[in-house]
């Protein structure tokens, strides 16, 4: 089981950026679909986005469409979440786990969760 670990979170104004790393320890990496998930206090968990084995397919929550991008790097081992025009709605711990991907959903592959990494957005 690929062990994942989340980073870059932070405080952050309206309008401003971040880019998450979801870093792999293990050296099968490109072999998992990952997702970023997220969940707000007093909210469940979400998927924000997903992206295949190879790169070449991605999926996002519709909220976040347009402002948000998935990307990976197979030779670093590691998942990013690039975020754009920030809101306070996107205040949550994001997270990333191994997926599985269908044409028309996404499932978590492993009911195990990490730590995650917190993401505030405020004035």
């Amino acid at each position: 089981q690929v062990q994942l670990v989340e980073s870059g979170g932070g405080l952050v104004q309206p309008g401003g950026s971040l880019r998450l790393s979801c870093a792999a320890s293990g050296p099968t990496f490109s072999t998992y679909d990952v997702g970023w998930y997220r969940q707000a206090p007093g909210q469940e968990r979400e998927f924000v986005a997903a992206i295949s084995r190879s790169g070449s397919t991605t999926y996002y929550e519709d909220s976040v469409k347009g402002r948000f991008t998935i990307s990976r790097d197979d030779a670093k081992n590691t998942v990013y979440l690039q975020m754009n025009s920030l809101q306070p709605e996107d205040t949550a711990i994001y997270y990333c786990n191994a997926v599985t991907l269908t044409p028309t959903q996404v499932f978590v592959k492993y009911d195990a969760w990490g730590q995650g990494t917190q993401v505030t957005v405020s004035s």
